[in-house]
């Protein structure tokens, strides 16, 4: 049988407009006490956009915590309060511009489970109009359209390294491939 650990206190140790840092004490199957320390944010969204001729786009991002430029999914966090569908059509709009006819829920998963709280929510988007992209002053985008099969090289090939678009293809390639 599976340990369950039974959660005595729980504490922000710091907070910023992105995510928590948190502090939980909790009790042991043998009734010591044990420490967990873990980020938590309210969650993100991906979107798998798709332009009518099945082409997929994908975005080149520079990320500064690898200083390395990396191939992703259009992307990012959820702000409090927000619906997951608006949360979803803001960040494909202020990644590449586009605007989605329709946007279906593909799945969730936990990105980095053990260390945050971060559940990611993934749509398949089918995208109706292309425009310019909207980054705020951090970022910059450069959009890459591919096939599906492409993606596929891709990832055997380590050009996406990213584990959210991974987790991500998971969730959807069995509608394109």
């Amino acid at each position: 049988m599976l340990n369950r650990l039974k959660k005595i206190s729980e504490e922000v140790l710091h907070e910023n407009p992105w995510w928590k840092y948190k502090h939980d004490i909790y009790e042991k199957p043998d009734g010591n006490q044990g420490d967990y320390y873990y980020g938590e944010t309210p969650g993100m969204v991906m979107l798998v956009p798709v332009l009518a001729d099945g082409r997929i786009i994908l975005v080149q991002q520079y990320r500064y915590l690898v200083s390395r430029t990396g191939i992703e999914f259009p992307g990012g966090g959820i702000q409090p309060g927000t619906e997951l569908s608006r949360a979803a059509a803001d960040e494909l709009f202020e990644e590449t511009g586009c605007v989605a006819s329709d946007l279906i829920m593909a799945g969730t998963f936990e990105q980095g489970i053990g260390m945050v709280k971060d559940r990611a929510h993934v749509f398949v988007a089918q995208v109706t109009t292309i425009g310019e992209s909207h980054p705020d002053p951090t970022e910059a985008f450069e959009l890459l359209y591919r096939h599906p099969d492409e993606i596929e090289d891709m990832i055997r090939r380590n050009d996406i390294w990213d584990a959210g678009t991974m987790a991500a293809w998971s969730l959807v390639r069995h509608h394109f491939i």
